[in-house]
């Protein structure tokens, strides 16, 4: 698929990376973008620019990285743009509903476009190097398509099925377990500063023995420091990908208990006013409970270097 046109809608902190990863492999990108300035970055980077979204839905495939449902449906859901698509593969990357994922796969197919669901695992440092983790599911020979954009894109892709919904169902499923990682690291930690143990000092232990790995030992670091900025994902996308989950959930009548925790402890610190923290913020949360002192970050642990 090397040389093909390339639809791109969504330069967010993640998208920016994905497409300019596209451009390396020598694809033609064609963006679009709420906002101007990142498609003028994309455009000096050898991108082109899309007036409206119907010159994006011209290219062979598109592929989007929006923020949530909403901005999914308003944007790219629209039967006036689908039935005069050119395109014939449209690969959404965001972290969305199965309710979403469900109605786009129908709104595609009725329009004769093929629908794969691809959400990724990985910040946006890790986007711009082309080194994402791509959790994939759709009708195989559509994958096929995509795969030369996968390789471009990411490390590795995972295939999970073949209805959108399945890669949505396992993004949803792993940020529900990140967010319990990091409530239970940040209780953890509160714990110990009040018997006077440094969370520093736990957080070097936990990563170098029981826990290691990028998860407890970058999120760990974040949270013993009290380091929530700059915001690699931030706090109000945590809260929507926990209510994805509480969704799918009752959906399937599975119980997720400690989601609701989480759904609160996220809204407690939105109320606090960390909106444009990391989600590691959620973190000063336990601290609030535990009448541990409001301090700013401290000293950078070894875990975190």
């Amino acid at each position: 698929m090397t040389g093909t046109t390339v639809g791109f809608v969504g330069l967010g902190a993640m998208g920016r990376g994905m497409a300019g990863s596209l451009l390396r492999a020598g694809h033609a990108v064609r963006v679009w973008n709420r906002s101007p300035e990142p498609v003028a970055a994309m455009v000096a980077e050898g991108a082109e620019a899309a007036e409206t979204l119907a010159e994006v839905f011209a290219a062979d495939t598109v592929v989007s990285m929006l923020a949530n449902d909403q901005a999914v449906e308003r944007l790219l859901l629209d039967p006036a743009l689908l039935s005069g698509a050119r395109a014939t593969l449209h690969v959404n990357m965001a972290t969305v509903s199965l309710t979403l994922a469900e109605r786009a796969e129908a709104a595609h197919a009725g329009h004769g476009i093929g629908y794969v669901a691809a959400p990724v695992l990985g910040r946006p440092p890790v986007a711009a190097a082309g080194q994402l983790n791509i959790l994939a599911a759709g009708d195989p020979a559509l994958l096929a398509r995509a795969e030369p954009l996968f390789a471009a894109m990411g490390q590795r892709t995972w295939h999970f099925g073949d209805r959108p919904g399945q890669a949505n169902t396992t993004k949803i499923s792993v940020n529900f377990l990140l967010a319990c990682a990091i409530e239970s690291m940040a209780e953890a930690c509160a714990l110990a500063e009040a018997h006077g143990v440094r969370p520093t000092d736990l957080v070097e232990l936990i990563t170098d023995t029981l826990f290691p790995g990028p998860v407890y030992g970058g999120y760990g670091a974040m949270v013993a420091e009290r380091r929530y900025e700059p915001a690699g994902f931030r706090l109000p996308l945590g809260l929507k990908d926990v209510g994805l989950a509480l969704d799918a959930g009752a959906a399937a009548t599975v119980p997720l208990p400690f989601g609701s925790v989480l759904r609160d402890a996220f809204l407690d610190a939105l109320a606090h006013g960390d909106g444009d923290k990391d989600w590691a913020a959620v973190a000063a949360v336990a601290r609030r409970r535990a009448g541990l002192p409001d301090r700013g970050p401290v000293a950078t642990c070894a875990a975190g270097r």
